[in-house]
């Protein structure tokens, strides 16, 4: 350890990204006001609107959380048997699949953007299959028209796991505009959040009553309740602080370019790191996280220990792999880039108000500690 190295505070790899405080005040005093905590309350109905003018989507809903999005959107669709997925994601993605009473079935992911691996999924294909759900992961899109050309094909639903998309675009076209239905997270460590906070944005506006009894006990009028539902409504307090995000969203992503661009700049020549993240063509990227391959797992390993000595905090991030869980073990299979990627992975500090100057000093312990 190069002791004068040491940063002086801890540096997580992730923060959240309070707004000005005068400003969310302000919508808390409404809440005060009006007495309306939850249940489609004004600030609920104004994010709603002000989130379909910033993705460029007509049908969206509001969730607590992503993960009960993300089942939500699953019962919505009446969906029955196999779906298929990617073990390289956080275990909701499979969670989701199974709370609602459907199997699983993994596929392989693609080494350069670590979704999905579009090559092999048809072969995964059979008569039990009812969708696919593919993961846009770190703000790298999957390949969209390779997965929506065999879903019509065979004739499944297609769920995007967006959590870590918000704001991007595809020549010019927002990510929440593709597939049946995409998920967004608005958990407090993403680029944009409302504390908690999830979001469905779908493409026929049939299920829009459909979601919204879901998310409410299943609740259809005062004296009915046709659906088996959930409670996943989003309160004020949340809407309040995603209301309050928004207005901001443009900046906080020009910032985190700004460290995205540094940590390239200063890491580009280590021989260690195998992969640095990539900048897709026609591509309009968020920059919601910074993982880097290492060579092997045992550097990784050793890296991501050594800089907790400096103060700085990364994650293994996805690893292990959804088949890896031990409640997964009866999917397990052989999934050679996903194990691959998953051994070797390590996410860095990323977030909005992470100073250029403490990113230099990160990429400088790094290339102290692998030798360069």
């Amino acid at each position: 350890m190069l002791t004068e190295l040491k940063i002086d505070r801890p540096i997580h790899v992730t923060k959240p990204k309070l707004p000005d405080f005068e400003l969310y005040k302000e919508y808390i005093e409404g809440i005060w006001e009006n007495q309306w905590l939850t249940n489609d309350g004004p600030l609920h109905e104004q994010f709603k609107e002000n989130l379909k003018d910033y993705l460029n989507v007509s049908n969206l809903e509001l969730f607590t959380n992503g993960h009960l999005a993300l089942e939500t959107a699953i019962k919505a669709l009446d969906l029955k048997g196999e779906v298929i997925t990617t073990p390289f994601t956080f275990a909701s993605t499979t969670h989701a699949i199974v709370n609602s009473g459907l199997t699983p079935v993994f596929c392989d992911i693609e080494m350069d953007s670590f979704t999905i691996d579009t090559d092999q999924l048809e072969k995964h294909i059979t008569s039990q299959t009812c969708a696919i759900l593919a993961v846009h992961v770190f703000g790298l899109p999957c390949n969209l028209e390779k997965i929506e050309e065999l879903a019509k094909k065979h004739n499944l639903a297609v769920i995007y796991d967006a959590a870590h998309t918000f704001g991007v675009e595809i020549n010019g076209r927002s990510i929440a505009d593709f597939g049946d239905v995409s998920m967004f997270s608005f958990h407090s460590t993403k680029v944009f959040h409302s504390i908690e906070g999830g979001l469905l944005s779908f493409q026929d506006e049939g299920l829009k009553q459909k979601l919204k009894a879901l998310k409410n006990f299943g609740i259809t009028s005062q004296d009915s309740v046709d659906y088996v539902g959930t409670n996943a409504k989003m309160n004020e307090f949340q809407a309040a602080m995603g209301l309050s995000n928004l207005q901001t969203i443009d900046e906080d992503i020009s910032k985190r370019k700004l460290v995205h661009e540094t940590y390239i700049e200063h890491l580009n020549s280590v021989e260690a790191i195998r992969h640095l993240p990539n900048s897709m063509e026609n591509v309009k990227h968020n920059y919601s996280y910074f993982p880097i391959l290492l060579h092997d797992q045992e550097t990784r390993d050793q890296l991501h220990e050594s800089l907790k000595n400096y103060n700085v905090f990364t994650r293994k991030y996805f690893y292990p792999l959804c088949t890896d869980f031990s409640c997964y073990a009866e999917y397990q299979e052989d999934m050679p880039k996903a194990t691959f990627v998953s051994e070797r992975i390590l996410c860095l500090p990323m977030y909005t108000e992470l100073e250029t100057e403490i990113v230099q000093q990160i990429c400088s312990i790094i290339r102290f500690e692998l030798g360069e």
